[in-house]
């Protein structure tokens, strides 16, 4: 694993070692996290390459057009990007542990939280942003808190621990970066009238995967702090 982000001038990686899928990250960013969320807890081998992407090294544009992360890659030159994609694609080609529903009518409904958790993602960051312009965030909490009450009533209405049933699946997965980071944005208190979102985050607490990706508060508030200052140190 590359422990300082990779930036401009930077040489790009060699060949992906065989029986080993190279993951393009950067440590602090949620949709990254999915997809190591998947492969802790499939237990897939892999390698980490961090890359700074306030300071984007150019080799990277050749691994994703679009610049981001995450990237797959596979020692067969493979290249997978876009955190869905990505995650469903390790799912189907390590069959151990599915994560997603097998059942195609509740794979689709899980996949539709997925759409609706990106409304919950937008809201985080608007509110991050009209804080720190000193503006009223009082409409975009009742928006935010609006948001989390559809999942804290699809939670409750399953009556089970986690999303996609009594254990872990691709949508706690998918969602849980979010919730991660809630105490770094100030909003673990929209959680307070969220009795079955609450349960949730303390069981997810307690899950491997989750473990070996947690980042302290005190990393998330350093980070978005130079993020938006637009300091390239903040990806390391």
């Amino acid at each position: 694993m590359s422990t300082k982000a990779l930036a401009k001038g930077s040489l790009a990686p060699g060949p992906v070692p065989e029986g080993t899928i190279r993951l393009y990250s950067m440590k602090y960013c949620p949709y990254a996290q999915r997809t190591r969320l998947v492969l802790e807890a499939k237990g897939i081998k892999y390698e980490t390459i961090n890359v700074n992407l306030l300071d984007k090294p150019d080799w990277f544009f050749e691994k994703n057009p679009l610049g981001l992360v995450p990237v797959l890659e596979t020692s067969s030159n493979q290249l997978i990007y876009e955190s869905p994609i990505a995650c469903e694609f390790l799912d189907e080609s390590y069959p151990k542990r599915r994560l997603l529903l097998a059942d195609p009518y509740e794979k689709a409904r899980q996949k539709m939280l997925w759409e609706h958790f990106s409304k919950v993602i937008g809201c985080i960051f608007k509110i991050s942003m009209a804080r720190k312009a000193s503006e009223d965030t009082s409409k975009l909490e009742e928006e935010f808190q609006s948001k989390l009450g559809y999942f804290e009533q699809h939670l409750a209405g399953a009556k089970t621990q986690f999303f996609g049933g009594d254990s872990v699946t691709m949508t706690d997965y998918m969602l849980w970066p979010w919730f991660e980071r809630l105490d770094a944005f100030s909003l673990t208190n929209f959680l307070d009238d969220s009795p079955a979102l609450k349960t949730w985050t303390l069981a997810m607490l307690k899950d491997a995967a989750v473990k070996a990706t947690i980042n302290d508060n005190h990393a998330y508030k350093r980070f978005f702090e130079l993020y938006m200052q637009r300091k390239p140190e903040a990806c390391d």
